[in-house]
């Protein structure tokens, strides 16, 4: 072989890898802003429940030991429900929650009954899943359309930059939502699902896509 022929074949080469390169990390990209969103990994609604009329004052609560978070996500809840056609009250206009594990019960049967509450949205965090992965170094290839110019490939290829070895922490955060119907009796479970968030690194983005997901999820199942 020449060594025009080894150069050409080189380029070809390179401009494959660099292809590979390009697409591998357009797919990263996508999968990136797909994972920053809530995701509902599993739906139920009761089948013993009769009810079947449309609720009319429905009650947003949120089950966390942070005042300020919760607050944030009752009134994003009662945002969201409210898109739905029906009166929502978040929880924390109406029910005082001092800090402790201790519930009246009693308390928010009365709040309930004297706001004319006929249902409850309710969320809890039930896990925190944390993983992180080893991303070992290695040398920085410039994706495909560089090459296309000298320019562009000179000044991309020159500086070949070498990154370090990191380590990178993927969080997942699960949350149960149950919706109960409340204007008789104990309150009787209509339906309730299960999120999965994606390393939430805004927690008011993270709350607003989460409530988003689930009311949207009750409405398709036509309990809202």
């Amino acid at each position: 072989m020449t060594n025009t022929e080894e150069t050409n074949a080189t380029k070809t080469s390179l401009l494959r890898v660099n292809r590979r390169v390009f697409w591998i990390a357009i797919f990263l990209t996508i999968a990136t802003f797909a994972f920053a969103k809530s995701k509902l990994v599993m739906g139920w609604k009761n089948p013993s429940y009769t009810g079947g009329k449309k609720f009319h004052r429905v009650l947003a609560l949120g089950m966390s030991d942070r005042t300020e978070v919760r607050a944030n996500f009752e009134d994003a809840l009662a945002a969201q429900l409210a898109e739905t056609g029906a009166e929502t009250v978040a929880g924390n206009t109406i029910l005082l929650r001092p800090e402790g594990a201790q519930v009246n019960l009693d308390y928010i049967r009365t709040q309930i009954r004297e706001n004319k509450i006929d249902a409850v949205v309710v969320s809890r965090l039930i896990h925190v899943d944390k993983t992180v992965t080893y991303i070992p170094g290695g040398p920085y290839v410039s994706p495909f359309p560089y090459y296309n110019t000298f320019y562009g490939y000179y000044g991309a290829v020159y500086p070949v930059v070498y990154q370090p070895d990191y380590l990178r922490e993927d969080k997942k955060v699960r949350i149960e939502t149950n919706l109960y119907a409340v204007s008789k009796g104990e309150g009787e479970l209509v339906w309730t699902g299960i999120t999965d968030t994606f390393n939430p690194d805004n927690v008011a983005k993270a709350i607003k896509g989460l409530v988003k997901v689930v009311v949207k999820e009750m409405q398709e199942e036509g309990v809202l």
